[in-house]
């Protein structure tokens, strides 16, 4: 380790990398919610999209956090072959599980029966769903790889492993419109497999010479414990409830927004919002990985890491705010994502709801790294879960008892949980440094 203190200068070469990727994948929304809004029924196929992507989101969420496993855990070859096969295996059954989704009389009931969807949206979405098919395993795939990329420092190859997803995925997306007689739902499906699919087989490519050195060095030290598949299942189960709690929301709020006041509305604009938000929230994502990496054996580099954070916060949810309350928000909405006037002005107010979001993400992320890297992952599971239970309980009051229209709730009640998540992390970060304090003593 280093004697002298890591600067944010540091910091900020690889956090930067990792924001940029981030931020590329940011535009997808946008871009897609756009290239749809320009074709053929575009609230039908908006809805249909983010229907579809919940979905997929959704049974993705026990993949996601591999990429933290992998930067947390890979550091021999026993570590890399294990974590691997881990992956591969989830990997297939999540693949199976939205396979399964797709059988026609399970895919109407959940559509038509419990969101109450039209026949025509749950149409389109099925479509949309069945193209998303490959973006499971390719996620899972590609995060097992760039976590290890990141845990040695090689940030720039993940960079340029989504330049390669986005450019696909734009590419597929306009000769699509252009040329293919498809719903929007359907080429925004198409797309984003094809863009991460891409991805995947870049970041396996960038990994060579990584994943090489890790298959010749053998963990001869006595004092390193074995990573065993039963260490990789207690250590990662927490964190993969984590993300299907986290991710699970988004059919929740579908479900929610389904049946609230202007619900087609509300669906038709939920994408574009959540596309223009996570652009902002995507600054504090990115840093997870990246404490991970850095906070050091012994914390020494904990303080260089929360002034970082502290700023990274303060920039977001300040852009964000510069965008929500200026015209640039009407000039985002109408000219760069293609809603007409009505929706432009719809989607004002929940936007400018979700301002102090992206600090919130980036104090979540720091939290998040801290208890990974002392491989304590449950209260991360329990924050999550105090996030859902908040958002599902304010959408049941605003909802189904104040009648509120559907966006305005789901705002509400995203701000609020994440608030309450970040709060009650605050009491396992100080019994875990102090139980390390103790033991460096």
């Amino acid at each position: 380790m280093k004697d002298r203190p890591l600067t944010q200068a540091e910091i900020f070469r690889l956090w930067f990398p990792m924001a940029a990727t981030w931020l590329m994948m940011a535009t997808e929304g946008p871009f897609l919610a756009a290239v749809i809004a320009r074709l053929a029924s575009p609230e039908l196929n908006l809805a249909a999209y983010g229907v579809a992507y919940s979905f997929a989101v959704l049974v993705e969420a026990p993949i996601i956090m591999i990429m933290s496993a992998s930067t947390a855990l890979v550091k021999d070859n026993q570590s890399f072959v294990r974590l691997r096969n881990f992956t591969y295996g989830l990997n297939l059954g999540l693949t199976l599980i939205l396979l399964l989704l797709l059988v026609p009389p399970l895919f109407n009931y959940i559509t038509r029966g419990i969101i109450g969807l039209p026949l025509e949206v749950s149409r389109r979405t099925h479509q949309a769903v069945l193209a998303l098919l490959p973006w499971p395993a390719a996620i899972g795939y590609r995060r097992f790889y760039q976590g290890i990329l990141i845990s040695r420092g090689l940030t720039r190859r993940v960079a340029y492993g989504t330049v390669t997803r986005v450019l696909s995925m734009m590419g597929v997306a306009l000769i699509g419109a252009r040329y293919f007689p498809l719903e929007g739902a359907t080429i925004g499906g198409l797309a984003l497999s094809a863009g991460v699919t891409a991805e995947a087989i870049a970041s396996r490519f960038m990994a060579h010479s990584s994943v090489h050195r890790l298959r010749t060095q053998k963990s001869n030290d006595a004092h390193k414990k074995e990573l065993k598949y039963r260490r990789i299942f207690h250590f990662y189960y927490p964190l993969a409830l984590t993300s299907i709690l986290a991710l699970g929301v988004q059919p929740l709020v579908t479900f929610f927004l389904g049946h609230s006041r202007m619900a087609l509305e509300s669906l038709a604009v939920l994408p574009v919002i959540n596309s223009l938000v996570f652009i902002f929230r995507s600054m504090g994502l990115s840093f997870q990985e990246v404490g991970i990496a850095l906070l050091g054996d012994r914390d020494e580099n904990l303080g260089a890491l929360k002034k970082f954070a502290f700023r990274l916060g303060a920039f977001a949810s300040g852009s964000l705010m510069l965008v929500a309350f200026t015209p640039l928000s009407l000039l985002w909405f109408e000219k760069v994502s293609g809603l007409v006037p009505e929706l432009a002005r719809f989607s004002l107010w929940p936007t400018r709801i979700l301002v102090l979001l992206p600090a919130l993400t980036v104090l979540l992320s720091f939290f998040r790294a801290y208890l990974v890297r002392h491989h304590v992952t449950k209260p991360i599971t329990v924050a999550t879960g105090i996030e859902v239970g908040v958002i599902v309980s304010v959408l049941l009051l605003t909802i189904h008892s104040l009648n509120f229209i559907g966006i305005i709730a789901a705002a509400m009640a995203m701000i609020l949980g994440r608030f309450l998540a970040d709060v009650y992390l605050i009491y396992p970060i100080m019994i875990v440094k102090r139980a390390f304090k103790f033991e460096a003593a």
